[in-house]
């Protein structure tokens, strides 16, 4: 997959206002903490997560996606007539139908001719997104477009709390089960691409690679099960061992075919973003890669893991931190 026509032309993010430290969290499990002697702080040791944010309760992944794709089109620059695609990205939305992608295209005056999707696919989504609107500009069928997500973990930390420590029979593997969800932050990030020729920047988007490990589904599900819970806040159960060793495993695959795709060595890449999951994942994944971990921008510290946005959100922040230069 190599692209000749196709720039990355804007990037921005919206950051939730309320931030939670770990050890409030720890605080809230006081109960298990106590039976099992646990301390507080192991949260924050394993992980590397100092604090993560939320949106404030109710609010709606729409209304956000809507301002930070509002802000990556106004730094682009670009005419909205341009504008011939706008794709929603992340796995919180507004509704299960009409796609949340609708009510963003509405609240940003786009084009009634351009193309309006949600794509949800766990972490991938926005990524997902990128594609999908690169071979569309590659291909001619648009000029430009906007890949946008909003994700907010706020209900599933704190449903993740209330039914460990409301359950009786609670165990020890249950609250290692649950340990992700623990780990989960909000964030809003937006992309825009658009076709060489309309491009002010000049930073073309080079090419990229799939590989799939579909054995691995089953390491980590996440649903609403508003009958075993008696709420409509979402649960997830997550091997995190399994997955860390698992994802590491298929990035390392991955890096070698992309090298090969691109014609690039190690020593060629001097800046680095990737999915922000935590310290044991950072650590072992340039590892495997053979990277200095000195290249990598990491935002787990502050903003914990945002799913689809992690890493969208980590180079528009990390760029704006002048940590690489467009």
């Amino acid at each position: 997959m190599r692209y000749q026509h196709v720039c990355l032309e804007a990037l921005s993010y919206t950051l939730p206002p309320h931030r939670v430290t770990s050890e409030e969290l720890e605080r809230q499990l006081a109960p298990l903490y106590d039976r099992w002697g646990l301390s507080v702080g192991r949260l924050e040791l394993m992980t590397g997560i100092r604090e993560r944010r939320f949106f404030d309760p109710g609010t709606r992944p729409g209304q956000v996606s809507a301002k930070t794709a509002q802000q990556a089109l106004e730094l682009s620059g670009l005419d909205r007539r341009h504008i011939g695609a706008l794709i929603h990205g992340s796995v919180c939305r507004d509704q299960l139908e009409p796609a949340t992608a609708n009510s963003v295209h509405h609240a940003l005056d786009l084009p009634d001719r351009a193309f309006v999707v949600d794509v949800s696919n766990a972490c991938l989504g926005l990524m997902n997104g990128m594609v999908m609107l690169a071979d569309m500009i590659e291909l001619g069928h648009v000029r430009a477009g906007v890949v946008v997500g909003t994700e907010d973990g706020r209900d599933l930390v704190e449903g993740t709390i209330e039914s460990l420590v409301s359950n009786p029979n609670v165990t020890r593997n249950d609250l290692k089960l649950a340990f992700a969800s623990l780990t989960i932050g909000a964030g809003s990030a937006a992309i825009v691409l658009c076709d060489r020729k309309l491009s002010r920047t000049q930073n073309r988007l080079l090419g990229g690679v799939f590989r799939a490990d579909t054995g691995s589904h089953r390491l980590c599900q996440g649903d609403i099960e508003a009958e075993k819970h008696g709420d409509g806040r979402p649960r997830m159960e997550t091997d995190s061992e399994a997955l860390l060793n698992a994802g590491v495993n298929l990035a390392a695959a991955t890096w070698q075919r992309l090298k090969q795709n691109l014609g690039w060595q190690n020593a060629d890449v001097q800046k680095a973003f990737t999915h922000q999951v935590g310290r044991a994942h950072r650590k072992l994944l340039y590892e495997r890669l053979g990277l200095d971990p000195a290249i990598d921008f990491s935002t787990v510290e502050f903003l914990g893991n945002t799913g689809s946005v992690a890493l969208p959100m980590s180079l528009a922040i990390g760029v704006q931190r002048g940590h690489v230069r467009p």
